[in-house]
């Protein structure tokens, strides 16, 4: 998956659930803010499949389990 679907993705399901999304460079990686909830992703074109299920799972707790399917 693209990083840049990857940011797609979550950004649309924090504008439809209302949450509040920011993104902000770090040295090395993009953190990404939902809610009170945040992360880093790396600066990688193409995100593993697995890797991006992963990140997705962290922010169930904003968007409810299974929230990508």
């Amino acid at each position: 998956m693209k990083r840049s679907d990857v940011i797609r993705r979550i950004r649309a399901q924090a504008r439809s659930s209302g949450k509040e999304f920011a993104i902000y460079e770090l040295k090395n990686h993009t953190g990404i803010k939902v809610g009170n909830t945040a992360s880093t992703l790396g600066r990688h074109a193409e995100i593993d499949d697995l890797t991006a299920k992963k990140f997705f799972d962290q922010f169930q707790a904003e968007f409810g389990k299974g929230w990508w399917r």
